[in-house]
């Protein structure tokens, strides 16, 4: 293998010989390459987002081996990162990257071109690497939220340098011969990283991921109110009659009379006696508003401001999954949540706030 963590004949050289490996059916390891397309395409942008720098992660490759025989044939040394979930999964699951490619994206975080790789590893690129991935997690977290309608959250990951000899199954929380799935993504980095970066899960933990992913969701029964539209009504007004009700139908007593006439204002010129005004929406649809997407807040000293430079990372007070305030000129409208349309973010509305008072408050 030259410069990948896995190549595709290693892994397959894994595989041989292991018939007594617990298995996934071709549904199940289908699924698990749609999950980790979804995931790994938000991290993708939450990635570009810290560096600065175009980041294309490609479709998955789903195998199955133990963790020792993984082990055995990546390239050393790497780096892995443990996750490990707080609420909606049980269990935990690594990120396996190579050294080289720590040491470049936490350069890339501190300001740098990329370039300053010829350092030994140290505790600030498990530190820094640990911070990327979070984020990149956490991002892949609400994209797997929605996708199985189930908030998905993890606790702040690990990083674990491996030089592949002597390893610690205890602190990486695999057994050596454990069945895992090895989901396998081709990262580019701008044009400093062409590479491999691996999720390697627990076949229990994958199989959880499956099971609530195919878990059939609630039929919803909506009752369909049946509505008439009502002629005008001037003088004489309609007698009082029913719908007769079918399956989802409410029957519906009588119809209101309308009575609608214009606003009568005073007269502002010597030209005209009688002036109307139109309340109508079409009149400002075209009148511009600035939207905005409030990711959260947080409070800061002058002290604290002063210190702030390239790389620092500030958190706010939201944390991962939560809805996001929509503004229209500074006035909150709706919540959302982040989605990625291509390579762009985007928001998609969870929740319109008091739909009756926007208008007003505009």
């Amino acid at each position: 293998m030259a410069d990948g963590l896995l190549s595709q004949d290693e892994i397959d050289a894994l595989l041989n010989g292991s018939d007594d490996l617990d298995e996934l059916t071709p549904e199940e390891i289908d699924a698990m390459g749609e999950i980790g397309n979804i995931s790994m395409g938000t991290a993708a942008t939450t990635l570009y987002t810290l560096l600065g720098q175009k980041v294309t992660i490609t479709t998955p490759k789903v195998e199955l081996t133990t963790f020792k025989k993984m082990n055995e044939a990546i390239t050393v040394p790497h780096v892995l990162i443990k996750i490990s979930y707080k609420s909606g999964i049980e269990g935990m699951n690594l990120l396996a990257l190579k050294e080289k490619d720590v040491k470049i994206i936490t350069d890339l975080m501190m300001g740098g071109d990329g370039s300053n790789i010829s350092d030994e590893l140290t505790d600030m690129h498990l530190s820094a690497i640990s911070e990327a991935m979070n984020q990149m997690v956490g991002s892949s977290s609400t994209s797997l939220s929605q996708m199985l309608g189930e908030t998905i959250d993890i606790l702040p990951p690990e990083a674990i340098r491996n030089d592949g000899e002597n390893v610690d199954y205890d602190e990486v929380g695999l057994d050596s011969d454990e069945t895992i799935t090895v989901t396998s993504f081709q990262m580019k980095i701008g044009e400093l990283i062409d590479s491999e970066i691996m999720q390697i899960m627990p076949i229990e933990v994958s199989r959880q991921l499956v099971q609530k992913l195919s878990q059939p969701e609630e039929e919803v029964v909506e009752e369909t109110v049946v509505e008439r539209e009502l002629e005008p009504v001037i003088e004489t007004p309609t007698p009082t009659r029913s719908v007769p009700a079918s399956p989802r139908e409410v029957p519906i007593q009588n119809e209101r009379k309308v009575n609608a006439q214009p606003l009568e204002l005073n007269n502002f010129s010597d030209n005209i006696d009688t002036k109307y005004y139109n309340n109508d929406i079409e009149l400002i649809k075209e009148v511009p508003l600035e939207i905005t997407v409030e990711l959260g807040r947080t409070h800061k000293k002058i002290s604290e401001i002063l210190e702030v430079g390239e790389g620092t990372i500030i958190e706010l007070n939201s944390i991962v999954g939560e809805s996001l305030n929509i503004l229209a000129n500074g006035e909150m409208i709706a919540k959302g949540e982040v989605v990625v349309v291509d390579e762009n973010y985007g928001v998609r509305i969870t929740d319109i706030i008091k739909p009756e008072k926007i208008i007003e408050r505009i």
